[in-house]
């Protein structure tokens, strides 16, 4: 109507015939300009289809208010089009169909957006118009997306607000509990997930994203920028998680496809970016990280990303344990060169390592000394940070929406989930994932022989009592005390912090809990759990192998196992194959039976390369030196603790 008016003062002007006049870019021009004279307050202004591709306009109307973007399927706008007898558009030409010129429409609508509304097919005006003001509504409502620990629960929220920007940054909760949403995370209703199914994985994730992050912790616009530099030509396919058939009823997510060819990817390659972005000003931060195996070098990769204005303030030290990760694993991490970073070897377990990290974070008078002297505090990577956790609730969702648009299932119908499990992150992520509206029937945790994990699920019993952790084929899930399990623990017993905190003070004092039988009932009826032997783990990565000329990572193969024994075969299952092969590649080769397998780990990567028929040796395994030294420290607290201060004085003290 704006521009109706000012093109009518010298006589009447509808838009479409001053389209065809003046032609799609004076036109637009023209729009613009009248957009740039127009005020308003206290109302809402409904834009063209457009407007948003004039920069200055656009600049001028999110100096005057909230932008919200309807975001509705083009074949809604194509049939109301239709009904309009609307043959032509701004930027059409000739050639250029309609739906076209709405898909190169969509990045600049999403490039000014302050809050995106996904409206479902077929969604009507009114439908529309409630989620609009719902959306507003929240927008307008920050104090209501607040974080609390799993050991304090509600009592925490009546004393300090915690948002995301600041679960980002500190990690870990004061009183040594994990940061959860106070109000749980948003469903999704049917109609919303079926348009997530025609998205590409980098769309989903925004939109997801977009639902979990507060616009005023991270505005929709940076969140963008971030998630689509996370999940690029990064990674090595152009479906970031493609999902495979593999046999029967089994199909295979490949997580491995990332820049360190491990699951851990999909959280890494974006949480130092939010880290960054939430970063308070003045402080220097010292990312401390424990790893099983994969989570190392992809904090390094992560955060080495991260360019000199961003990353100059941040250091990151990774602890692993030096005879529990494998070959190449160790190579990945000791052979990154960049920025303040670097990797140590522990000559203990990964829960030597956790444990040490956690207790440095409790000990105020080592954080004081650290601020006070250096100007540095400690935050984590792990999956005990928020940001670590949520994105993979993404590719457990993106995996269903192949499926469904794939034509496997028909939306709605359930699945199956299979995890590798050992820290329980990615589980954890899978039960997000159904939270939030997947139609996931179950999801099956898969042990090695450090089954934990898979024991306490069966018996409610959680017991470290005389449990050595055993040496496997399967390092990333060589873990005892599995840190998530306190985040799944306070949703299944329906936020109770005070039983939280009381069973994990007896598991730090007694090496033990048990949980009342209606929690291990409510525990039953989200996850199923089994493990598996080495050899068992060995002969189903050659039974596939030799059926279908598919090499799984000893991880995936022992989800294969379990997935085989617990799911009943009435649903698909898909399987979580969280690391590529060429990481493990002793084990594989012991398994396919390929023998004079050299010491070397690179020529090891060669050798299987050129034996196995898919998928492919990742590209970044290829370039690996297997030169590289690296420190190594004793089992001892002190001496990791001394490793902090050499890597704080080595990061940051030198530019004072």
């Amino acid at each position: 109507m704006l521009m109706t008016t000012c093109w009518s003062r010298h006589g009447r002007c509808p838009v479409a015939a001053k389209l065809a006049a003046v032609g799609g870019q004076r036109f637009l021009e023209e729009e613009g300009q009248a957009l740039c004279s127009f005020s308003a307050s206290g109302c809402v202004v409904s834009l063209t289809g457009s407007n948003p591709l004039h920069t200055a306009a656009m600049q001028h109307v999110k100096e005057s208010g909230v932008v919200v973007y309807l975001d509705v399927d083009s074949q809604d706008i194509l049939a109301r089009l239709e009904r309009m007898k609307v043959n032509r558009i701004v930027g059409q030409e000739a050639g250029v169909s309609m739906r076209d010129i709405l898909g190169y429409r969509k990045q600049f609508y999403e490039k000014w957006l302050d809050v995106r509304v996904l409206c479902g097919r077929g969604e009507t005006i009114e439908e529309v118009a409630e989620k609009v003001l719902k959306a507003l509504e929240r927008y307008q409502k920050h104090d209501t997306e607040t974080f609390v620990s799993t050991r304090r629960g509600e009592m925490e929220s009546a004393n300090k607000k915690t948002f995301f920007s600041d679960v980002v940054v500190e990690g870990l909760a004061t009183d040594g509990g994990l940061y959860v949403p106070q109000n749980g995370l948003p469903a999704l209703s049917a109609q919303e997930w079926q348009r997530l199914a025609e998205m590409s994985y980098p769309e989903r994730a925004l939109v997801l994203l977009e639902r979990c992050i507060h616009p005023l912790d991270v505005p929709a616009g940076d969140l963008r920028t971030m998630v689509f530099k996370a999940y690029g030509s990064n990674f090595s396919s152009a479906a970031v998680a493609p999902v495979k058939h593999l046999l029967h009823n089994q199909y295979v997510q490949e997580l491995f496809h990332g820049p360190t060819a491990s699951f851990k990817d999909f959280a890494l390659q974006l949480m130092p970016q939010l880290f960054a972005y939430c970063l308070p000003p003045m402080c220097n931060y010292l990312i401390l990280v424990a790893t099983s195996g994969d989570t190392g070098s992809a904090v390094l990769s992560g955060f080495g990303k991260l360019g000199d204005a961003d990353g100059s303030r941040i250091g990151v030290l990774v602890f692993f344990p030096e005879g529990g990760v494998s070959e190449v694993q160790k190579l990945q991490m000791t052979s990154y060169r960049g920025g303040n970073a670097r990797a140590v070897g522990v000559r203990s377990d990964f829960d030597f390592c956790q444990r040490s990290i956690k207790r440095m974070f409790g000990e105020c008078g080592l954080t004081g000394h650290l601020a006070v002297e250096y100007g540095t505090v400690l935050s984590t990577a792990n999956s005990i940070n928020w940001a670590r956790l949520l994105p993979q609730v993404v590719f457990h969702s993106s995996s269903y929406l192949d499926l469904a648009r794939d034509g496997v299932i028909g939306f709605g119908e359930p699945v199956d989930v299979c995890v590798p499990t050992g820290n329980f992150g990615n589980a954890l992520s899978a039960v997000y994932a159904k939270k939030m509206g997947v139609p996931i029937r179950k999801v099956i945790c898969a042990s090695n022989h450090n089954r934990v994990v898979a024991d306490f699920i069966n018996t409610g019993e959680y017991d470290l009592r005389g449990r050595p952790l055993l040496p496997s084929r399967s390092p990333a899930i060589d873990i005892l005390k599995s840190s998530n399990l306190e985040r799944f623990l306070y949703h299944a017993s329906e936020r109770d912090g005070r039983l939280v905190e009381q069973l994990f003070a007896r598991l730090d004092a007694q090496r033990h809990f048990s949980v009342p039988q209606p929690l291990l009932r409510s525990i039953q009826q989200e996850v199923l759990a089994g493990w598996c032997s080495e050899e068992d783990c060995l002969a189903a990565l050659q039974k596939v192998h030799a059926q279908t000329g598919y090499v799984l990572d000893t991880h995936t193969a022992v989800a294969n196992v379990v997935a085989d024994r617990l799911q009943d075969g009435s649903c698909p299952v898909v399987l979580c194959s969280t690391a590529h092969y060429g990481k493990f590649a002793p084990a594989v080769c012991e398994a396919l039976g390929i023998g004079r397998v050299p010491e070397d780990p690179v020529e090891q990567l060669r050798t299987l390369g050129s034996v196995a028929s898919g998928p492919q040796m990742h590209r970044e395994l290829t370039g690996l030196d297997s030169r590289t030294g690296h420190a190594v420290c004793p089992p001892d607290y002190r001496a990791l603790v001394e490793e902090v201060d050499s890597m704080i004085l080595d990061s940051f003290m030198k530019v004072l």
